[in-house]
C-alpha cells in the first residue's frame, strides 16, 4: 500500500501507472488467449475522412467532440495555485490513498493505442470517493502540451468510480536513457488489432513508471477519444519520465500518430499544486 498526502488535491483524480515486473525471460507468452473486442460504435480515426475534425459528425453520440466546452487535451500555460481561496471549494485538500496489487497483463492493440487492462483494478481513494484502475494506454506524440510543447509520448492511467466518474493521471514521456520498467510491455506489443492477449508471464505492479515528484496540473475535462464525454478529472504530472529513442521508435512501428489536438480552455481554470512529497510504502 502507498499513501500520498496531498496538500491540495480535491476534485482531481489520481491515477497510477504500473511498472511491469517480468521474469527475465525472452520466450513467447506461456498462455495467450485471444478474445474478440466488441466494436459497437462507429469507426473513427485520427486522420483522414474519419479523423478528429470529423468526430462530432460521425454519430449523434459523438456531438460533444464538436460542441463541448470542457474538452481534452489542453495546452497548459497559465495556471493558478490550488490554494487560492476562490478555488478551495473545487480543489480542496484531500488525502489520497492508493492500494496496489500485482496483476497478470492483458494487452490490447485496439487500432488506436496499446492498452493494458486490469481484471481487478488497483484502488484509488480521493477524499470519500474510491476509484478503480481499469486500464492504462499510450499516445504518441503527447496529447497535452505545456506552453505549446509536445512530448514524444504520454501515458494515461484511467480510474473509474462506482458512479461512473473517471479520474485520469497523465504522465509525459521524454526521450532519454533506456527504461527497463517498460521491457515487459514492449517485448509483447501486439501487432494484431482487435484481440485481447493474456500473458501469464508478465506481472503488472503499480509504482515504477511514475515520476519521482508528485507535483501536478489539474483541471476538469473529457475523454480524448469519441464520444468525448465530459466526465474526467485530470491530473497531469509535471515531471516527465524517460524512454530511449529506440523504445519510442518501437511503439511508433505498431501505432502511428494517435494524439488529439489540444482543445480550447474556454472558462475553465487549470491549477498547479505541490503535492506533499511524504510517501509511505508498505
Amino acid at each position: 500500500m502507498r499513501k500520498l498526502i496531498a496538500s491540495t488535491v480535491g476534485l482531481a483524480m489520481m491515477t497510477l501507472l504500473s511498472p511491469l515486473v517480468w521474469a527475465q525471460d525472452s520466450t513467447p507468452p506461456v498462455k495467450t488467449q485471444a478474445v474478440p473486442l466488441p466494436y459497437d460504435a462507429p469507426h473513427w480515426d485520427y486522420h483522414g475522412e474519419r479523423g478528429h475534425q470529423f468526430w462530432g459528425k460521425l454519430d449523434p453520440a459523438f456531438s460533444l467532440c464538436d460542441k463541448g466546452h470542457n474538452q481534452s487535451p489542453i495546452d497548459i500555460a497559465e495556471t493558478s495555485p490550488a490554494t487560492l481561496p476562490k478555488l478551495l471549494s473545487n480543489f480542496s485538500p484531500a488525502k489520497l490513498q492508493i492500494v496496489h496489487h500485482e496483476h497478470i497483463a492483458d494487452e490490447i492493440n485496439n487500432g488506436h493505442t496499446i492498452q493494458v487492462n486490469y481484471s481487478e483494478g488497483d484502488t484509488l481513494t480521493i477524499g470519500d470517493t474510491n476509484y478503480e484502475l481499469i486500464q492504462f494506454h499510450f499516445h504518441a506524440p503527447s496529447e497535452h502540451t505545456v506552453r505549446g510543447k509536445h512530448y514524444p509520448m504520454e501515458m494515461h492511467f484511467v480510474h473509474k468510480s462506482p458512479s461512473g466518474a473517471l479520474a485520469v493521471v497523465a504522465v509525459f514521456i521524454e526521450k532519454g536513457i533506456h527504461n527497463a520498467a517498460f521491457d515487459p510491455i514492449w517485448a509483447n506489443l501486439p501487432k494484431k488489432q482487435g484481440v485481447v492477449s493474456h500473458y501469464e508471464h508478465v506481472q503488472v505492479n503499480v509504482d515504477d513508471l511514475l515520476p519521482q515528484s508528485n507535483k501536478s496540473y489539474r483541471y476538469d475535462g473529457s475523454l480524448t477519444t469519441p464520444p468525448c464525454s465530459e466526465v474526467v478529472e485530470w491530473i497531469v504530472m509535471q515531471s516527465p519520465i524517460h524512454l530511449s529513442a529506440a523504445q519510442i521508435w518501437r511503439f511508433s512501428t505498431v501505432i502511428e500518430e494517435n494524439n488529439r489536438p489540444v482543445q480550447p480552455l474556454h472558462d475553465r481554470v487549470t491549477v498547479s499544486d505541490a503535492v506533499a512529497e511524504e510517501v509511505v510504502v508498505r
